[in-house]
């Protein structure tokens, strides 16, 4: 792992001049007007300063950054917008005129909130380089998930880490305990490998997967080649006995930051407990309370 590790944290990377920022800015702007400030400047020059796929020497050219930019926001026209009004009407009552007039709009918001209340994925706490880790906790999930609903409360909890981001820090860490049963569900891993890909380019640092066993290997050996080169790159397979030494040179805080659920003392349940933070409501999952923690440690590490 620390050889792939040391790979993405010194990828190359090309300067951007601030005209090339407006001509791409100017192309957004043009093509979705409603849409094209979602993308940050900083997010921006990251996307346009990677190498080019075809030719690792040189810069993505800037129509190949532009459409790729381009692509990402019509991804997002069909499957991201919408998404934080959807979780807001799955707390009101079912005989609310908005829920009696939109069913099938209602029954999608109570299967986001279903998803969100299993606490499967949640942020909590930073790498040791300020970015942002998004916890994935496969044995919260069940064994037969509704996959639209899980990819659903992916995509809405990713653009609120992107939107807790503060300047100059464009991508995330995901973090999997993956060694528990039930395994990850084969559609949904298809669903967020496309949503990685069309809806969220360069947002992966790394996805960090321990401890691994034979099960998730298998699903990766499956999954990996259906990878875009630099996606599968960032994919950082570790085995139990390595785990604590690994995590240590992630987290923030070193082994204070190891969950118990990988062999730490860190308590993750205290804020994200298996019956939910508010049982008696339909969404039991607490959201604000997941981001204000997160704003406040990005406050901390920044002072």
């Amino acid at each position: 792992m620390s050889e792939q590790q040391s790979a993405v944290d010194v990828e190359t990377t090309f300067d951007v001049s601030k005209e090339e920022l407006s001509i791409i800015r100017a192309e957004l702007a043009g093509d979705f007007p409603d849409d094209y400030l979602y993308l940050s400047d900083d997010y921006i020059l990251s996307v346009a300063s990677k190498p080019y796929s075809k030719d690792p020497t040189v810069r993505r050219p800037i129509d190949y950054s532009t459409g790729k930019l381009k692509d990402l926001l019509k991804w997002r026209e069909g499957n991201a917008t919408g998404l934080m009004s959807m979780l807001k009407m799955s707390q009101l009552p079912d005989t609310d005129t908005a829920c009696v007039e939109q069913p099938e709009k209602y029954t999608k918001a109570k299967a986001l909130a279903t998803s969100l209340n299993y606490s499967a994925i949640y942020w909590h706490g930073l790498d040791k380089k300020g970015r942002s880790i998004l916890w994935l906790r496969c044995n919260r999930m069940p064994w037969f998930p509704d996959a639209e609903a899980q990819v659903n409360s992916y995509i809405l909890l990713s653009d609120e880490g992107i939107k807790c981001m503060p300047p100059g820090v464009t991508d995330f860490v995901v973090l999997a305990d993956s060694n528990s049963p039930p395994p990850p569900n084969p559609q949904f891993m298809l669903n967020i490998l496309s949503a990685l890909v069309k809806g969220y380019p360069d947002r992966l640092h790394e996805l960090i997967s321990c401890p691994v066993g034979t099960i998730i290997q298998s699903v990766m050996k499956l999954l990996l080649p259906l990878m875009p080169t630099r996606l599968a790159s960032k994919i950082i397979l570790i085995s139990p006995e390595d785990t604590k030494e690994k995590l240590a040179g992630i987290l923030l805080n070193g082994e204070d930051d190891i969950p118990t659920f990988m062999g730490g003392s860190c308590d993750h349940d205290k804020f994200y407990p298996t019956e939910g933070s508010f049982p008696d409501k339909e969404l039991k999952f607490d959201y604000d309370g997941m981001r204000s923690r997160l704003e406040e440690s990005i406050k901390a590490y920044h002072k």
